[in-house]
């Protein structure tokens, strides 16, 4: 899946996220079924934010030529491998214990959530032509100024390393945005489901 068809596909989700919060009532959003739990707006809160604060931050950090070094390029891990390989994470649920540092806050409404997902999907678009730049094999959107091969093969190679994936390149962090997005729709239904059900 090259640049363009990985944003494609992480805009037709963000829109889903975003028409089926018109379904959802603030109280819904803030409900938690366990309190150990994220309610389904920390969970859209959680999107954002990693996609804004991190992922994207590394994607930047990849492709800054004279910018932040980061290191020699690090592989990655067999996890990493494993995930890249089947284009999406395992349908499993992921539990992290709450603490300050990963458990999103509650959101303080719709609108905040549906700017936010507007907002990552804009910061996507306006990264991706910088991306293909670098990876893709087709001419890359006109405005970008294409990288030397020698800029290109260097900035390839530079790496950002992942707490449980290893070290992605500016395109794997691209791509894990839109693989995350789509990881979370099974969490998504659980939590539907469960406040069906209370």
């Amino acid at each position: 899946m090259n640049t363009k068809e990985t944003l494609r596909q992480f805009e037709a989700t963000v829109n889903d996220y975003i028409q089926e919060l018109e379904d959802f009532s603030l109280e819904q959003l803030l409900w938690k079924p366990a309190e150990d739990e994220w309610s389904l707006g920390q969970m859209h809160m959680h999107l954002i934010l990693s996609a804004q604060f991190m992922q994207l931050r590394n994607v930047a950090l990849c492709l800054a030529p004279n910018g932040e070094s980061t290191g020699a390029p690090v592989g990655k891990t067999a996890q990493g491998e494993a995930l890249f390989r089947a284009g999406s994470f395992p349908p499993e649920r992921v539990q992290v214990p709450p603490s300050p540092q990963y458990t999103p806050p509650q959101p303080e409404s719709k609108e905040q959530i549906a700017d936010g997902l507007r907002e990552t999907v804009r910061r996507m678009t306006e990264i991706e032509p910088k991306v293909a730049a670098v990876f893709d094999p087709a001419p890359a959107a006109q405005d970008v100024s294409e990288p030397s091969n020698d800029q290109a093969v260097e900035l390839a190679q530079r790496t950002v390393a992942h707490p449980r994936l290893g070290g992605l390149n500016a395109l794997e962090w691209f791509r894990l945005i839109e693989m995350h997005y789509r990881h979370h729709l099974l969490q998504k239904k659980r939590l539907v489901d469960a406040w069906k059900q209370a």
